[in-house]
């Protein structure tokens, strides 16, 4: 665990996802994972909500929902980072697969094609009791371009179990690495969390919690 200072304070991660847990190390972030109530979040888009405003709206919604949890559960409060990432073709977004059949339906569709990977981060920041902290956040939007897939691709894949619990049923990181002919974007964001976006939320914590102290 990085050390924690003024100027690395500690955050409080709303995702349960080794992915970002992963990327947030890799910058040096100090962090704890805090498990939310799933419940508490309907991850269903708004009548004639656009993709980019579910995420971000969902990004949002962890975070502000994360700070009432510690507050709830009475754990020491630090700001909280939410994240939502998802995979858009065609203004559909495309979640996690239910099942194998619907994982090989969803690459089907992503093959030979260029699709958007929206992914959105916030920050909620500490404020004091009886108090709304300003929720930071940002947008990141990429492009994806997938070469052909064969029947015999689509099969490979859904045998190493890789496509379940990732949106859009692809791991860039992984083994659909393969796949990607180009992109244009964030490759962090692709993955889950965008680092620079993350980063530059995390310089204006630093600075708000500087000029407070």
């Amino acid at each position: 665990m990085p050390e924690l200072s003024p100027r690395n304070p500690l955050v409080y991660l709303a995702s349960q996802s080794p992915r970002r847990q992963a990327l947030l190390a890799q910058i040096g972030v100090p962090f704890e994972v805090l498990t939310l109530d799933e419940a508490a979040i309907a991850e269903v888009p708004l009548s004639n909500e656009a993709p980019t405003a579910y995420v971000r709206r969902m990004a949002r919604a962890k975070a502000i929902i994360g700070m009432r949890c510690l507050r709830q559960r009475q754990l020491p409060v630090h700001a909280v980072l939410g994240a939502d990432t998802e995979v858009v073709l065609e203004n559909r977004i495309f979640g996690k697969p239910q099942n194998q059949q619907d994982a090989a339906a969803m690459l089907r569709t992503l093959s030979g094609k260029t699709h958007e990977v929206i992914s959105a981060v916030a920050l909620c920041p500490p404020a004091r009791k009886g108090r709304v902290a300003e929720v930071m956040d940002r947008v990141v939007v990429s492009r994806v371009t997938f070469k052909t897939l064969c029947d015999e691709d689509v099969e490979r894949y859904l045998d190493s179990s890789e496509p379940f619990g990732k949106a859009g049923a692809y791991a860039i990181q992984g083994r659909a690495g393969a796949f990607v002919t180009h992109l244009d974007g964030s490759y962090s964001g692709v993955v889950g969390l965008p680092l620079f976006e993350t980063a530059q939320l995390l310089e204006q914590l630093r600075e708000r919690l500087s000029f407070q102290a």
